[in-house]
């Protein structure tokens, strides 16, 4: 074998479409978009189009809700609130509330209440009340010696 006789596989490459080159080419003239119309002009894109019929996604029903009246929590890990206690920025040695997490700049805004999830190290023996927390919150809270208070959400802003 030759370089000169290297060849690609049969059906490997295909020879470009050459639109609108002569009566020939089979693609000459009208290059084949045929005649007028609005996809014979170029510059268009009709994307859910159906020609003046409802389009599908017009035709099928919607689906889904949002509670008007939903609880939104201001979410915080116990890592972050280790983190801020080795940084000075929260006491341990007090109560920590919602309002104290909100004064160290942890959460900007209280909204519904602040729930508290167990993601990151807890080791600061500390006593948190807040309104909301998962389990796995609580039980790294009491491993740590501490406690932590769920107490009733606040009522939701009308």
């Amino acid at each position: 074998m030759k370089l000169n006789e290297l060849r690609d596989n049969p059906g490997a490459t295909k020879k470009a479409k050459r639109v609108g080159r002569g009566p020939g080419s089979g693609t000459g003239k009208m290059g084949g978009r045929g005649i007028k119309g609005q996809k014979s002009r170029s510059g268009v894109a009709i994307k859910g189009y159906e020609g003046g019929q409802m389009p599908l996604y017009q035709r099928l029903p919607k689906r889904g809700f949002n509670k008007p009246n939903r609880r939104e929590y201001a979410v915080v890990n116990l890592g972050l609130i280790q983190k801020f206690i080795d940084a000075g920025k929260i006491d341990a040695g007090q109560d920590i509330t919602e309002d104290a997490l909100v004064a160290s700049g942890l959460i900007r805004r209280k909204r519904d209440g602040i729930r508290v999830l167990s993601k990151g190290e807890f080791t600061s023996k500390a006593n948190i009340a807040v309104t909301g927390a998962s389990k796995g919150a609580i039980e790294a809270v009491e491993k740590a010696g501490g406690k932590l208070t769920v107490t009733a959400p606040a009522a939701a802003a009308e």
